[in-house]
């Protein structure tokens, strides 16, 4: 892959990897203030993700200085282009936007390095990014070719409605959702997400991605939110969103999904809404793979949080080889154990090490970034190669996830 980027370049990209340690996310944050100015780049970002905490900014910051640092062996970001690719397949980011881009962060480079920045680093920065850009182009196109050709499948935004709510749990509710067009929707991967495209008033354009929790139909999806205590978008949803309110909504994407032929023992982990693409998962599984041994493992506060409880005994009663296993954080006095829930507090370490295939399994984690920061190095730590281990996370990814 890198034949195509003179030595020169990547010795200079190489050479300014101390300089972005140093000021790579005061470059990132005034990348995205330039590239904001314009509100139709603006408009493409979720802007939940700009916050206070910079979660974005740093995710972006880790990316480029790992692009820097590998850029004489590209193969080693593989995993990390399908996942940008994938999310801005969701976002529908398209090849006319990526100037934009390269426009802003060659200019935060020189605004924030000054006269470091030559215009031989810059020009090296410029290739650089165009080689990457157009790795990320030529895949998107791949992706969004397919979605379009598929059974169901179409491109861009297209109009959906919402055909029943289900309440779930105190926080989660359900919303199964049809095209209005009365047509079929393409068949996601069990874990993958969709991306809407909401306008609420007072609010420019906001994007929000949420997993799909049921398994492919061709018929209709449905997605289960939490409320945030500050969350823009869940809030209306819970609210607002009743059947029959529309919404635009951008064909399935995500590369954390369950595969089409399992080869091993599949370990499905979950913190609280972290079980929506593991309910996918575990649909998908009881339907295709019968002897497929499957174990879910769930955590949530108590009962009054504890969603699709009902459906999720239902799949183990009826489909033998599923275990099922629950801890409550703090059970309440009419939560039963052994019936509701099977253990007090929180998910074990040693425990996930005893009680399932950690030699065989391969191990599905999704939920908030503290408990993929304690399981994907406790897996690790245990043994379980990388290549076992899959997470999907809320947000960007940030650094602390390398272990």
């Amino acid at each position: 892959m890198t034949q195509s980027l003179s030595e020169r370049t990547i010795a200079l990209v190489k050479a300014t990897v101390p300089a972005l340690e140093a000021h790579g996310l005061d470059i990132v944050r005034e990348m995205y203030a330039r590239m904001f100015e314009n509100p139709e780049i603006r408009d493409l970002f979720n802007q939940s993700h700009q916050g206070a905490d910079g979660a974005q900014p740093r995710a972006l910051t880790a990316a480029i200085l790992a692009y820097a640092a590998n850029i004489e062996n590209l193969g080693a970001l593989a995993a990390a282009v399908e996942r940008i690719a994938q999310k801005h397949v969701g976002l529908q980011i398209l090849p006319e936007h990526y100037p934009h881009v390269a426009e802003a962060l060659l200019g935060a480079i020189k605004a924030v390095l000054g006269d470091a920045a030559t215009d031989e680093i810059l020009a090296a920065w410029g290739e650089a990014y165009w080689f990457l850009a157009n790795i990320l182009i030529a895949r998107e196109n791949r992706i969004y070719g397919e979605l379009a050709a598929a059974e169901g499948g179409w491109s861009g935004w297209r109009d959906f409605v919402i055909e029943t709510v289900q309440r779930e749990s105190a926080v989660i509710t359900s919303f199964i959702l049809r095209p209005t067009d009365g047509g079929r929707v393409v068949r996601h991967k069990p874990g993958q997400y969709l991306t809407f495209w909401l306008e609420l008033p007072g609010h420019p354009p906001i994007k929000r991605n949420y997993s799909i929790s049921n398994a492919p139909n061709g018929e209709y999806y449905r997605i289960s939110v939490k409320r945030e205590s500050s969350g823009l978008v869940s809030g209306w949803l819970h609210d607002h969103a009743t059947p029959g309110t529309a919404l635009k909504v951008a064909p399935p994407a995500g590369e954390f999904f369950l595969p089409e032929r399992p080869e091993r023992p599949v370990v499905l982990l979950s913190g609280g809404v972290g079980l929506t693409p593991m309910a996918a998962m575990l649909e998908t599984a009881a339907e295709r793979h019968v002897d497929l041994p499957i174990h879910y493992i769930h955590g949530t506060h108590d009962g009054t949080t504890h969603a699709m409880r009902a459906s999720v005994s239902a799949l183990a009663m009826a489909r033998p080889g599923i275990k099922v296993t629950t801890f409550y954080q703090t059970p309440r006095a009419e939560d039963v154990l052994g019936e509701h829930y099977d253990h007090a507090g929180l998910i074990d370490r040693d425990w996930l090490a005893s009680e399932t295939p950690i030699d065989d399994a391969d191990y599905f984690l999704c939920g908030p970034r503290p408990f993929l920061r304690a399981f994907v190095s406790a897996l690790s730590q245990a043994g379980v190669p990388a290549d076992r281990i899959h997470y999907e996370f809320f947000g960007p990814a940030d650094e602390l996830l390398a272990a």
